[in-house]
């Protein structure tokens, strides 16, 4: 299954990518198992995706951890953003 996956605010910096296209390995179906299979790559990725308040959102609607996965969707991973 391939997807883009974007990045946004702290979280692009911390992982130092606003996107990238990936192919995903079998049992990555869900985005907390997206969530999950990129913080595996590292501390940076860790500390950037492992935020409890951390927003997502599948084809541009806002998501949680269970959404289903399809070939072609977008992710985009950012922080939660505050305003006064």
């Amino acid at each position: 299954m391939a997807i883009t996956v974007k990045f946004f605010a702290s979280v692009r910096e911390a992982v130092g990518a606003s996107s990238e296209s990936l192919d995903l390995p079998d049992g990555v179906t869900t985005v907390g198992a997206l969530r999950d299979h990129l913080a595996a790559r590292g501390e940076n990725w860790q500390q950037a995706l492992g935020h409890p308040a951390l927003r997502m959102a599948y084809n541009q609607a806002m998501c949680d951890a269970g959404t289903a996965l399809a070939d072609g969707a977008e992710v985009a991973f950012f922080p939660p953003v505050t305003g006064g």
